[in-house]
């Protein structure tokens, strides 16, 4: 249930229960307990009961029924296609291509193999013909999400498909964020997906494997789910999660009208509003409800929490968390700034009031942080000169993400045009964000050379 003073923009991580999924458990509780295995009255109610689910969710997804099983979740789901496709194609070879922003269960499941990772542009998005070109002979399968959980990004699905089945490559779609808003197009061979993604309950994941797609199941031994996912399974919450996809489909079209006029709304004003902010993901080809962005010197992990004491409920990828020292894999192959960075899902039935209220407490909420920071206010004006190749040197070692770029900030403006400044730094996210703040503020960006410890990162003034 939401807090009443709270505006939950997470939807890419969790949907709240969809009321229609609400009143399928509770009646699939009184009839879909029995094992749907057995031949008796409650176990052929409950297997009519699965049936029903399953074509349901086949028909949403755009496969046959037999194509289609329940698992646990949306990660088992992903583990069990890579290992289960990978297994029915050893004999053309161990190698498989992903793209360089797949979800984590993605990067995991793919680590025992051979594998190419294909990068994106700044705003996300995969060139198809880079993703062909890292087929080879001995691929034996290919992973692409229908879109990023983390900026929104729709991948070019159908056009990889195509080009996938023209080198007898299967595709494995990970198709999580993007099931709620309809079907993923294209002659994909495998798809998972996962209910609490679209309003139904956590628990219950599907897989597809389309027929034709060599497949060998990794899982223990089961008669159940054709062996692809063994065990008893939920059989209420599988209701719930086929009853909830269909409802959502049916107001998918109009909620994707409205969230997209206030999506636009947040992607217009955010950088108008709080400055040194960068806008991140593609403007057009994206998911109608989310849209990311990064603050400079801002502590993610300190700003979702101002944010969370403000009344609003969001997600980060930023590196500044508390139990990561790293930057999100998914700004990192982008190039775009990691620090202070800020995920907003919204809900079908979020008001333009709320995006109003949102707009209105942001820019006082990061300068708040910036401040407790000692972040600069702007990149201070220093007089024109004769460069100064000696430069300034920059000490922050031991010092986290957003420090080392404040700490560059604060003194850029303390050496002429054309001077340098070094920074030494041993935080991993700085390799990533030093560039990407030469970017956003209009200086060069020289290199980074190693030292001692850690590293030195050396940025021209220009301006």
């Amino acid at each position: 249930m939401y807090r009443a003073d709270v505006s939950y923009f997470d939807m890419a991580s969790a949907a709240p229960l969809h009321p229609v999924a609400r009143e399928a458990l509770n009646a699939a509780l009184d009839e879909g307990w029995a094992d749907p295995a057995r031949l008796y009255r409650e176990g052929r109610r409950a297997r009519l009961l699965l049936d029903a689910a399953r074509e349901a969710a086949a028909e949403a997804v755009g496969a046959r029924p037999d194509e289609l099983v329940f698992t646990p979740s949306g990660t088992r789901a992903l583990h069990s296609a890579v290992a289960g496709a990978m297994a029915g194609r050893r004999r053309t070879g161990r190698h498989l291509v992903r793209s360089a922003v797949e979800h984590s269960a993605v990067l995991h499941a793919a680590e025992p193999y051979d594998v190419t990772s294909v990068g994106v542009d700044r705003s996300g998005l995969v060139a198809a013909g880079d993703f062909a070109a890292a087929l080879r002979a001995d691929t034996a399968l290919a992973c692409l999400q229908s879109a990023n959980h983390e900026v929104g990004t729709v991948q070019p699905v159908a056009e990889v498909a195509d080009l996938c089945r023209a080198s007898g490559v299967p595709l494995l779609v990970d198709a999580a964020q993007s099931l709620g808003w309809g079907p993923v197009e294209g002659a994909w061979s495998l798809l998972a997906g996962s209910a609490h993604k679209w309003g139904g309950p956590p628990g219950v994941g599907l897989l597809v494997v389309r027929k034709g797609t060599r497949y060998a199941p990794q899982e223990p031994a089961d008669e159940r789910e054709s062996g692809r996912s063994p065990g008893f399974g939920n059989l209420p919450a599988v209701v719930a999660a086929a009853a909830s996809l269909r409802a959502v489909r049916a107001e998918a079209a109009a909620a994707a009208r409205r969230l997209s006029d206030l999506v636009d709304l947040i992607r217009a004003r955010v950088p108008d509003l709080v400055p040194d902010t960068e806008v991140v993901g593609h403007d057009r080809l994206r998911l109608p409800h989310l849209v990311t962005f990064s603050c400079l010197y801002v502590d993610g992990e300190a700003l979702l929490t101002a944010l969370d004491r403000a009344g609003f409920s969001v997600s980060s990828g930023s590196s500044c968390t508390s139990s990561t020292l790293t930057p999100s894999h998914v700004l990192k192959a982008m190039g775009v700034l990691s620090e202070g960075n800020v995920r907003v899902s919204l809900p079908p039935a979020t008001t333009r009031a709320e995006v109003d209220r949102f707009l209105e407490v942001l820019p006082g909420v990061v300068a708040g942080v910036r401040a407790e920071l000692g972040a600069p206010e702007a990149v201070g004006a220093a007089p024109s000169g004769t460069p100064d190749e000696g430069g300034l040197l920059v000490d922050a070692l031991g010092k986290r993400c957003p420090i080392p770029v404040i700490e560059l900030a604060k003194v850029v403006g303390d050496v002429p045009v054309g001077g340098l400044v070094t920074v030494l730094s041993d935080d991993e996210a700085a390799r990533l964000d030093i560039p990407a703040w030469c970017g956003m503020v209009g200086q060069e960006y020289v290199g980074e050379r190693p030292s001692a410890r850690g590293a030195a990162y050396v940025v021209r003034r220009r301006a």
